[in-house]
């Protein structure tokens, strides 16, 4: 099968996506490139480096496709590389399970379970609209929830749908397809109080867990946003609540801290959302010092390289957790659920709704019911890119918010 075509499709219904459409031999496989707030760079990555090395090439030999992407380019490793890795992974195991005539899970040994345990997104600026929201989301079916809360004192809060900062900016009074990132030249800036967090957020789960019992299985995510010692003394403080995870407490680029956050508490801990090949989880799996791996498909070099990760992690019992916001397109989305029907170690899978204008660009075949995901069982990932729809939608700026303490100081999130 040898590749014919290759096409960079970048549209923003809602959101900015970056595309890979790979045709070869009449059948076309697509892969999500999609990059928060440096959107472009992967797409000219792809277009300028990445293109013209394809075509031509064996659209079977997915594995040498990969290995010559990663070890050819010489400056290995890096978000923008690494999602225009997994674009052309995914489009290739996309045609692959096309010329089969399988949905893509039958390619990697099919079903291990049979469906997929999702978590939704619940948060307010105070109890009461947490409250509604955790409630709305049980009425859609979901059987595990995030609970991120505003905190007293703080205008706005990453996280939080209803903050000040989660509108889409001048002219437009949409939000930015469910998420707190705006249209704008220039990110917005948020303020950040770590005490105000410390104090408040054991109470929200206490509140949480009197409202709805101890079964619901609930999480939260602290955004990079703590020093080791400030991390470990919120597992601590959380452990009364059985949280399913605590997600990203501290950067984590220095493994090394997080034995001290596992000295401290049994709160589990899931990392790796902004990391992008095995390398960075090493010494993490080797000392099992997280529980969950956050890594998607699409910045972690494609199927091949999170399946690589999640078998190196089940080897110390440690589980998947894919990250799956609107930032990962329906096909990010829909390659993250046929790797998980089929892996042995799957854990959870994190799933933010895309809108309807999204979900016209990307017509996806993958359900949700009962608060379980199944992918499509339509021959490859089961998702189809409408350009027609596509084209009326056209790329904007968009960042996520920054951190600045009260001193305004640049921090972490």
């Amino acid at each position: 099968m040898k590749i014919t075509n290759v096409e960079v499709l970048v549209t923003s219904p809602g959101r900015n996506f970056v595309t890979l459409r790979i045709t070869a031999d009449g059948l076309t496989g697509l892969g999500d490139a999609t990059l928060n707030g440096r959107e472009l760079a992967v797409a000219a990555y792809l277009q300028e480096h990445v293109a013209a090395l394809l075509i031509g090439r064996d659209a079977s030999r997915i594995e040498d496709a990969w290995q010559y992407l990663y070890r050819g380019a010489y400056w290995r490793r890096g978000p923008v590389t690494m999602a225009a890795i997994a674009a052309v992974d995914t489009a290739l195991w996309d045609i692959k399970a096309k010329a089969a005539g399988m949905p893509l899970y039958q390619l990697l040994g099919g079903r291990s379970r049979d469906g997929l345990l999702a978590y939704g997104h619940a948060s307010g600026a105070e109890l009461p609209e947490l409250f509604d929201s955790i409630r709305q989301h049980l009425d859609e079916g979901y059987r595990a929830i995030r609970v991120q809360s505003g905190i007293p004192g703080l205008p706005s809060v990453y996280g939080v749908a209803s903050s000040a900062n989660a509108a889409a900016g001048a002219g437009s009074d949409a939000r930015y397809d469910y998420e707190p990132a705006r249209r704008s030249a220039v990110p917005v800036e948020e303020t950040w109080d770590t005490s105000a967090y410390l104090r408040h957020v054991p109470s929200v789960f206490e509140a949480v867990r009197n409202e709805f019992g101890p079964e619901l299985p609930l999480l939260h995510d602290a955004h990079h946003r703590l020093t080791p010692i400030q991390a470990a003394r919120l597992g601590k403080s959380l452990e009364p609540y059985d949280l399913f995870w605590l997600e990203d407490v501290t950067p984590a680029e220095n493994a090394a801290v997080l034995r001290r956050v596992r000295e401290h508490t049994t709160t589990p801990l899931a990392i790796g959302e902004v990391f992008n090949t095995v390398w960075d989880y090493r010494e993490m799996f080797e000392e099992q010092l997280i529980d969950y791996v956050r890594s998607p498909v699409t910045h972690a070099g494609g199927i091949t390289g999170l399946r690589r990760i999640f078998d190196f992690a089940s080897v110390y019992q440690i589980k998947s957790g894919a990250h799956g916001p609107t930032d990962v397109s329906p096909v990010g989305l829909a390659a993250a659920l046929h790797l998980g029907v089929a892996i042995p170690n799957f854990g959870i899978q994190e799933y933010m709704q895309h809108s309807p204008a999204t979900l016209e660009v990307f017509r996806s075949g993958f359900t949700f019911a009962d608060g379980l995901l199944n992918p499509s069982d339509a021959p490859g990932l089961g998702v189809e890119y409408d350009d027609e729809v596509a084209a009326a939608h056209a790329y904007a700026p968009a960042y996520l918010p920054v951190n600045r303490l009260r001193d305004g100081s640049m921090h972490d999130w």
